[in-house]
């Protein structure tokens, strides 16, 4: 009996600590700019909305479920965006988008001051929308 009372506890905590970690929300930075990223076959080297520029050392590429990306996995590709840059310019931090996701971005003008709040409000509508598919 005390067997099966040890193994009912573990089994308890296992799905109880599951069930906790089903409820990451993926929250959108509020000083990200939307891009189409297309990565050189020699990372870092890549082309920002067609201009050539850098990944920082050290940049983080986070993949659709928030998991880190090497940039070497993305060598070839081009992908929807938004990024954000470093203190030399560099870009460091890059969430990739999936199109829909890309065009509901794409409405922003930069110039008007109310777009950058669409901007934010819209990440967050997507992002939360992904936490809700995904079983939050």
């Amino acid at each position: 009996m005390n067997r099966w009372t040890r193994s009912l506890l573990a089994g308890t905590a296992l799905v109880a600590t599951a069930a906790l970690a089903q409820n990451f929300v993926r929250e959108a930075p509020k000083d990200v700019k939307p891009a189409i990223i297309a990565v050189s076959a020699t990372p870092p080297i890549i082309t920002v909305n067609g201009t050539s520029d850098r990944l920082s050392p050290g940049a983080r590429v986070h993949d659709r479920n928030n998991m880190l990306v090497l940039s070497g996995a993305l060598a070839g590709k081009s992908l929807y965006t938004v990024y954000r840059r470093d203190g030399a310019g560099l870009v460091h931090e890059v969430w990739l988008l999936n199109a829909d996701e890309y065009a509901k971005l794409g409405g922003t003008e930069a110039g008007d001051p109310k777009g950058y709040l669409r901007f934010a409000e819209l990440l967050n509508l997507i992002w939360g929308t992904r936490a809700a598919v995904l079983g939050k």
